[in-house]
């Protein structure tokens, strides 16, 4: 029997990469999402289970985990806001929705499958997204920066209290071509200027942070935990100008 990876975000540009990259290894998936006429046509492709839903609601995260059903090898938390914005422009509601989706919907989303990751024989392994915004400071950020800031915390504290037979660690890309950058980078001359900051100038494309991602999720990755593994060009850790 193939083993069993629940993806949140499946239909998004990160998530659906991932979702495909798995399949074309061999897993058997179950996406869990709100957009559903995107999800229903990608799982039908993948041969993929799908639960429908917002990671604003309660009860959301036991539905997709009972949905899912046990055991569960692996969950991949790839849900997230890109929220830009000066501190005088953010509000309450701006920080805990942000809050909210990207690191209590991770920890949720974990929480609601321990049990199914305690039945899978080989042990389980736990995929969640930060950002390189959590790594340096940039102007504007200060919302998804300090949501993001929270993953990589709860990524490690995760790892800790789940060892051995849980492995938890996060991918830190930085812009990445996906539906939710397009706001960010709206046009060429925008992209051309934000490509120009990294090493390597250009964006990330979905499927490269995908495959950091299945690495994660496979035995290949055993003795790796609480690690937070930047796929972002460079540029987390090297200035090229300036």
């Amino acid at each position: 029997m193939a083993e069993k990876v629940l993806i949140y975000g499946g239909s998004g540009g990160i998530g659906s990469a991932t979702a495909r990259l798995l399949r074309e290894r061999g897993y058997d998936l179950h996406l869990a999402g709100r957009n559903e006429e995107k999800m229903k046509p990608l799982a039908e492709e993948l041969g993929a289970a799908y639960t429908a839903g917002d990671v604003e609601e309660d009860d959301f995260f036991e539905r997709a985990a009972a949905e899912a059903g046990s055991p569960l090898a692996g969950l991949v938390y790839a849900v997230g806001t890109i929220r830009l914005g000066s501190l005088g422009r953010l509000g309450a509601k701006d920080f805990a929705r942000d809050f909210r989706v990207n690191a209590a919907g991770a920890a949720l989303a974990v929480k609601a499958s321990l049990p199914a990751f305690r039945k899978a024989e080989g042990g389980a392994s736990v995929v969640l997204f930060t950002s390189v915004a959590a790594r340096q400071g940039f102007t504007l950020h200060a919302s998804m920066g300090m949501a993001k800031g929270a993953v990589s915390g709860l990524t490690l504290s995760l790892a800790a209290e789940l060892a051995p037979r849980i492995r938890v660690n996060a991918v830190a890309p930085s812009l990445t071509r996906t539906p939710l950058a397009e706001k960010v980078v709206p046009n060429e001359k925008v992209e051309g200027a934000v490509a120009g900051l990294h090493a390597i100038p250009r964006l990330g494309e979905p499927r490269e942070v995908a495959a950091l991602a299945a690495f994660l999720l496979s035995p290949e990755s055993g003795w790796i935990t609480g690690q937070i593994v930047g796929v972002d060009g460079g540029r987390s850790a090297l200035r090229i100008k300036g």
